[in-house]
């Protein structure tokens, strides 16, 4: 009845056998992959040529080869010592279950979830927030970032960010340092007015002055004058310099004022150093160039792991316990059973694992495409990655794209028959 409907709509019947769905897409990808992106001209080998002098390709097949090194040796590595330690954890089922549990999301999910937790931004990515936390306990971050000098008013901007006076300042002189952009709300708590600080008269030995923010709440006032109502900057840090060296430092008070005592006759400049300016810290660029292959295995750790642990773990569940109890009664401590019977029963298994796990990194691409922002998508790309953008995403080669997906089988192909064969064998 089938076959006379087929014929009838003149389309192809179905094939015989489940091995057409694996061979007909093989063999069509080879030949293809001789044709040039149009698919019209003969081009024989120049695709495979073309394929290992291309630096995306050759920078897929590097980080490919990252991959396999690393990702299945931490995996595998990581599973053995969790499965070891459930054991003689109490609730060992809801542990294996918790770590099991990420198996359950999709890699797209995943991978949205690690691009959000690795945004550049403290503000949205969780991970730079907990840095940026950590580093501001430790270092004072620029109280005034968006803070600058008040243009004609003495103070000239350096090339480092900085701002000086002229120099040929002298001890018992008194100097005011107008700035701007600093909006009233962004003070620090503690800011008191400057217009009292700024009346106050230097000694003979002394250079005094105040950092004060020229604006007058409700308008109003001078530019340039310290006026009733404007805040002093405080903790805000400032130089005496001579002749080119910093003789004197010091940090201003709640209404902005300094002073330098004990200076000697000279001439002196007053520096208010670029640190004062700085953008505040905002954690580490995670997704860079130099990091975000590493990041990308992070969030594949993450998923897989209760995959290995599970596996390794019925594969200890398994081990005859009375050689175990043996070795404790002769006297081996817990390290020397795991190293010397524990792991070398135990390689059947992890040889499995490790196996697995290489077949499926080579094969990895949703974490690699949904992670990466598009700037850095060309160095974090793996072959899976590559082959869509040359064939789909952009580059239309058909021909070429389909040269990698033949290169990514003939290396994902001596793993397959090694567990095939190791698994006939255990049969």
């Amino acid at each position: 009845m089938t076959s006379t409907l087929a014929k009838e709509k003149g389309a192809s019947p179905p094939p015989q056998s489940p091995r057409a769905l694996v061979v007909y897409p093989v063999l069509f990808s080879v030949g293809r992959s001789l044709f040039d992106a149009s698919g019209t001209r003969f081009v024989g080998a120049d695709n495979y040529t073309e394929m290992f002098r291309n630096p995306a390709t050759l920078k897929a097949i590097r980080n490919t080869t990252i991959w396999v090194v690393v990702a299945p040796v931490l995996l595998t590595g990581l599973g053995l010592i969790l499965a070891v330690l459930v054991e003689k954890v109490r609730w060992a089922t809801a542990f294996k279950l918790l770590l099991f549990m990420p198996m359950a999301v999709s890699f797209l999910a995943a991978g949205i979830i690690f691009r959000l937790a690795y945004d550049e931004d403290p503000d949205k990515g969780v991970l730079n927030a907990a840095v940026v936390s950590v580093h501001d306990l430790f270092k004072d971050s620029s109280s005034y970032p968006a803070a600058r000098a008040r243009e004609g008013h003495g103070l000239t901007k350096g090339g480092d960010g900085s701002y000086s006076t002229r120099a040929g300042l002298s001890p018992g002189d008194t100097v005011h340092l107008p700035m701007v952009g600093v909006l009233p709300k962004d003070l620090p708590g503690g800011a008191e007015p400057a217009s009292a600080a700024a009346g106050e008269k230097a000694a003979a030995d002394e250079l005094r002055g105040v950092v004060y923010l020229d604006f007058t709440p409700g308008g109003g006032g001078t530019r340039g004058k310290v006026d009733s109502g404007e805040s002093g900057l405080p903790g805000m840090k400032v130089e005496a310099v001579r002749d080119g060296r910093t003789v004197a430092s010091t940090t201003t008070a709640s209404d902005g004022s300094f002073h330098f005592g004990g200076l000697k006759t000279g001439s002196y400049a007053v520096k208010l150093p670029e640190s004062n300016f700085a953008p505040p810290y905002q954690g580490v660029s995670w997704l860079g160039p130099t990091l975000v292959t590493p990041m990308i295995i992070g969030a594949y750790l993450w998923i897989w792991t209760g995959f290995a642990m599970v596996l390794i773990g019925a594969g200890l569940s398994a081990l005859p316990r009375d050689a175990l109890e043996a070795a404790r009664i002769d006297g081996a401590n817990e390290w020397q059973i795991f190293r010397r019977i524990t792991v070398p029963l135990l390689a059947p298994v992890l040889t499995v694992v490790f196996v697995t796990l290489v077949i499926n990194v080579m094969k990895v691409f949703d974490l690699v495409y949904i992670i990466a922002p598009g700037p850095v998508q060309e160095d974090a790309t793996v072959l899976a990655t590559q082959m869509w953008l040359v064939s789909f995403g952009g580059g239309n080669n058909q021909g070429l794209g389909s040269a990698l997906g033949v290169l990514l089988l003939l290396l994902v192909i001596p793993a397959m028959v090694f567990n095939v064969r190791r698994f006939r064998r255990s049969q």
